[in-house]
């Protein structure tokens, strides 16, 4: 059996498979969970998922996806509503294989551990997942590494991510392959929490914060077992299954990317939906229910695009918020003060403090 791709292969590898952040991609699995333990909480997000447009009836559909931006915002108010800063733990720890549909079920009929977690990563786009993932050994074990594809979210919202990952990672782990099962260690790139004792009892092993990077290292004695559920008929047919809805999601992908490409090389000007209609040769009817397909509308296409141009221009100290403005299509700089507002939670200087802070962390510079 192969190693899993490196970080960067793989990581290249899934922007390359997906449109932006902006389009409705991905299986809300977590938004269901997250959903569910706000409730222990008494903390009612329908109306935060209503806001959305991820209304009760909307959730329960087995097609429903959501953007990279909508499971962040609807994050960030759970966060806040919640009061509980390390609310990703509890998520995590609440999961199951099976509400990742076919895809768990070849995890579980998968023959040996390592192979389970490489078809994982094969199909990650088809399991809800809002972080770049891949594996590999390294001198200390089966590493499993987790990246952000955004660098301009909200801090709360990535520590939040990264708890879920590797919270849902051991949960898995001992659900598919043994409940004694504990991580060699785990890093976290986030700074240590004041009070770590939930984290202990979630992992049962040391524990690093402050990390170059996110790490769970698996022991190889876990990641070379054969597992209880392995079924390899289960396992072909069902990656049969998970081909063919891959394929279908990088057509869908396809016609997203094209259209925000369009409109990011026309801004500030946005074309109107019928100019989109008539230059990809289809009846604004049938554009319509194509998008409707993957989940999103024209409009919200248009939103996203804008927010990453922002994104782009605010690190950078020569461009004024009249001249990001100007460039990003907005009507004053009030719209853009506004836009900002509801995409991240705070103003667009604060905005711009965040994006340089962690490029000057990283050690780059404005593009």
């Amino acid at each position: 059996m192969h190693d899993a791709p490196d970080p960067a292969t793989l990581a290249a590898a899934t922007r390359a498979g997906t449109s932006r952040s902006t389009s409705a991609t991905i299986a809300p699995n977590i938004l269901r969970y997250l959903a569910r333990v706000a409730e222990e909480d008494g903390v009612d997000l329908r109306p935060v998922l209503d806001e959305v447009g991820l209304d009760a009836t909307v959730m329960r559909s087995a097609a429903l996806r959501v953007s990279y931006r909508q499971g962040s915002d609807v994050i960030r108010r759970a966060l806040e509503r919640t009061g509980d800063e390390h609310l990703g733990l509890r998520v995590g720890a609440a999961q199951h294989l099976t509400a990742w549909g076919p895809l768990g079920l070849a995890m579980m009929a998968a023959e040996t551990f390592q192979e389970a977690i490489e078809t994982g990563l094969r199909y990650q786009n088809l399991s809800g997942a809002m972080l770049v993932w891949s594996a590999r050994w390294e001198d200390d074990g089966y590493v499993l590494r987790a990246d952000l594809p955004d660098p301009a979210l909200d801090p709360a919202v990535a520590v939040f991510l990264i708890e879920e990952a590797y919270s849902s990672a051991a949960t898995l782990t001992r659900l598919n392959v043994g409940a004694s099962f504990a991580p060699e260690v785990v890093d976290f790139a986030f700074p240590a929490p004041r009070d770590t004792r939930r984290f202990e009892e979630l992992f049962r092993c040391p524990l690093r914060f402050g990390a170059p990077g996110n790490r769970l290292v698996f022991p190889a004695r876990w990641v070379r077992a054969t597992q209880p559920g392995r079924d390899s008929i289960t396992y072909a047919s069902t990656l049969e299954l998970l081909d063919s809805q891959l394929a279908s999601r990088r057509d869908q992908q396809d016609l997203l990317e094209v259209l925000e490409v369009s409109i990011a090389q026309s801004l500030p000007d946005v074309p109107s939906f019928v100019e989109q209609a008539r230059r990809h040769a289809s009846s604004e009817r049938t554009l319509r229910r194509r998008l409707a397909e993957c989940g999103t509308t024209y409009e919200a296409l248009v939103d996203g695009v804008r927010r990453e141009r922002v994104e782009q221009l605010l690190p950078r100290p020569e461009s004024t918020l009249r001249d990001i403005t100007r460039q990003a299509g907005f009507a004053d700089v009030r719209a853009l003060r506004r836009a900002v507002r509801r995409w991240h939670g705070v103003t667009p200087v604060e905005l711009r403090a965040r994006l340089l802070e962690r490029r000057g962390a990283a050690g780059g510079s404005p593009a």
